[in-house]
């Protein structure tokens, strides 16, 4: 009789202290996430391929300096120009090394200046095709294009267009332009593959 009498107390209480320790462990809050912000430098998006060219719009962002940060366009003389760094040579340059010659310079001024360069719009990659084909126009370099690439890209030759007298005008370094001709018949009958050579930004393909 007292055996039962003091057994159903000490279930109460072992059953009181088991919710109880549910309660708590499940109230607990949870880890609170990282808030330790991430370094700049680890994930710094940058190309070590793409070659700069007069008037491509580039994005320079160079951390916690707002004043400095901005898109910017390649002026025709190849510069551009920061607060702090002055006139920096872009054109001919792939944006790491940009980034390097800008971070070089701001170190003046900024300790240990991180430096990041994008290339908004890529607008000196890109030719011409002109004359009897189906859409004249301007057209952005993608991969290796070739002459016969941006001839079916320009959509092909028009009913009297002289496919042995097409010419390539290409730029020289020091501003000289060049001719190159191209004879259509012949590369395509595999008698001379030279011809067709691989297109330059700003290149202007001429079909007669």
């Amino acid at each position: 009789m007292w055996t039962r009498r003091l057994a159903v107390p000490c279930i109460c209480l072992l059953l009181s202290s088991w919710l109880w320790s549910q309660t708590t462990s499940g109230n607990q809050p949870a880890p609170a996430a990282s808030t330790v912000p991430a370094d700049a430098s680890s994930a710094k998006p940058h190309d070590d391929s793409y070659v700069i060219g007069n008037d491509d719009l580039l994005a320079i962002n160079v951390w916690k300096e707002p004043d400095i940060s901005r898109s910017i366009p390649v002026r025709s003389d190849g510069k551009i120009s920061l607060p702090l760094v002055g006139e920096v040579q872009a054109a001919g340059q792939t944006p790491l090394n940009l980034e390097q010659a800008i971070a070089n310079k701001l170190q003046n001024f900024i300790s240990q200046p991180e430096v990041t360069v994008m290339v908004q719009q890529s607008n000196s990659q890109k030719f011409n095709v002109l004359g009897q084909v189906a859409h004249p126009g301007t057209f952005s370099i993608t991969n290796s294009l070739t002459v016969l690439d941006a001839i079916a890209l320009a959509g092909g030759f028009r009913d009297f267009a002289k496919q042995k007298s097409i010419y390539i005008l290409r730029q020289s370094a020091d501003g000289n332009q060049t001719r190159i001709p191209f004879n259509y018949k012949e590369v395509l009958k595999g008698t001379n593959p030279a011809q067709n050579i691989k297109i330059q930004p700003r290149d202007t393909i001429v079909v007669p």
